[in-house]
């Protein structure tokens, strides 16, 4: 794509408040700014980006009264309902106060373009006659079964179906036990908020982090129920590479750790995200059954992942001593760059939506431990669709994860896979290239902006 000197109108973005969300949006902002676009991201205090790591950026808080109160809950669900109530009148104000400054092309707002769970956004929009586009950081084969849960949800006997293996009508490979609903919260609350999502269809288009090629029946399904132009721009990270992290520090040092390694395609990448929480059995379990396989590993254990724990004291006695030097556990690592490592050949993910692009995207081959949500629909695909992952369904137990690492790493049946995963990598780079579907989906999606 062609980078514009001159800025054009501006934009404001407004993110998700969560890891997985806000990502995706600043690797939009960063791609619609090298296009000329003047960028305001609108976020709020809840997990609110570091300004200084976008000095090319305006930034505003969306702040209000009760947000002490909405972190002390531990509900995510119930959260984002609140945070819908309670930003939009000060998001108006923000928007106010910024309209009132316009006085040059450049400080004039043409867009407004929301994270769909922020969806106080689209209110906004309408009622300052201006136009939004919504931009789904998850996957579309989500976002459209997402849907389907509403009307179960509401059924008698929905509930008893909620862990069974039988295929979801029009929806295969995915399972009931595979609908995307997230256990941050109650299956009511979950209705809600799928029902206020599914309202949000006044926006002028929709964007997402997606292939055209990777998730075409779904695409075609979106673009039947909601009408409204679609683009599919993704993987946005290979648009975007230089932004990293938001919320958690990097540890580095497990770079020059990778580096040491002798052989290219032997080293296994655990991460389980950035909201996932294990007990100190399972932590003890998974270490026990790396231990085992006896495979290299880098490890992420995230501070406070573990229940009862600040970070590792609870490994079990004599589990260093076992690994030596063969594993190395961090806090959080930069996982794009661990991932597009030589070193690595295999990951074992909770299957979320940026995990899952930016794995598929090295043809690095996944261990499927989804946690929630849309985890369990990528997941499923992931192994049974484009076959570049096996599933890790049976309780955590250090057997159970002994047997899956040397499953994907060392035998026969990790061969096709790790295969899969590379002709996959193949097809993602000739998408994001020069006339690639990604990289045209995103000319249209420049020159669609322009003409609001």
């Amino acid at each position: 794509m062609e980078k514009q000197g001159k800025r054009s109108n501006r934009l404001v973005l407004v993110p998700g408040s969560f890891q997985g969300h806000l990502n995706p949006m600043l690797q939009l902002g960063t791609i619609l700014y090298s296009q000329g676009f003047s960028i305001t991201v609108a976020h709020t205090k809840f997990n609110s980006p570091n300004p200084s790591n976008h000095p090319d950026f305006n930034f505003l808080t969306i702040s209000y009264a009760a947000y002490d109160s909405d972190l002390s809950s531990g509900n995510i669900l119930a959260l984002i309902l609140r945070l819908n109530v309670n930003c939009k009148a000060p998001f108006q104000e923000c928007l106010a106060r910024l309209t009132e400054k316009q006085n040059s092309d450049e400080e004039k707002i043409s867009c407004i373009i929301y994270d769909e769970l922020m969806y106080f956004s689209e209110a906004v929009a309408t009622e300052m006659k201006l136009p939004s586009i919504i931009l789904c950081t998850g996957g579309t084969t989500a976002f459209v079964s997402r849907d389907t849960t509403v009307p179960r949800a509401e059924g008698n006997n929905f509930l008893q179906g909620l862990g069974s293996k039988d295929i979801v009508p029009g929806f295969y490979p995915l399972r009931l036990k595979d609908l995307p609903f997230s256990k941050f919260g109650s299956l009511e609350t979950m209705t809600q908020v799928v029902k206020e999502l599914r309202n949000t269809r006044k926006s002028s288009a929709i964007i997402y982090n997606t292939i055209d090629f990777l998730e075409q029946s779904s695409l075609a399904r979106t673009l039947q129920q909601c009408h409204l132009p679609l683009f599919s721009i993704g993987p946005l990270h290979k648009f975007a590479p230089a932004l990293s992290s938001i919320l958690f520090d990097e540890d580095i040092s497990c770079m020059r750790w990778l580096d040491e390694q002798t052989n290219d395609n032997t080293i296994i990448y655990v991460s389980l995200g950035s909201i996932t929480q294990i007990d100190e059995n399972e932590l003890a379990e998974m270490a026990w059954g790396l231990a085992n396989s006896n495979q290299p590993f880098l490890w992420v254990v995230r501070p406070g992942s573990v229940r009862g724990s600040e970070w590792i004291e609870s490994l079990p006695e004599g589990f260093e001593e076992a690994i030596g030097q063969r594993g190395c556990i961090v806090k959080w690592a930069p996982q794009k760059k661990v991932l597009a490592h030589a070193k690595v050949g295999g990951f074992w993910s909770h299957c979320g939506w940026n995990s899952t692009m930016e794995s598929i995207s090295e043809g690095v081959p996944i261990i499927c431990r989804p946690n929630s949500g849309d985890q369990r629909v990528n997941g499923r695909y992931i192994s049974n669709v484009w076959r570049v992952g096996l599933e890790m369904e049976n309780e955590l137990n250090r057997r159970e994860v002994e047997r899956a690492v040397r499953r994907l790493m060392v035998d026969k049946e990790g061969l096709e896979i790790r295969q899969n995963a590379k002709e996959l990598k193949e097809k993602i780079q000739l998408c994001v290239r020069e006339d690639g579907s990604s990289y045209n989906s995103l000319n249209e999606l420049v020159k669609f902006i322009k003409s609001l």
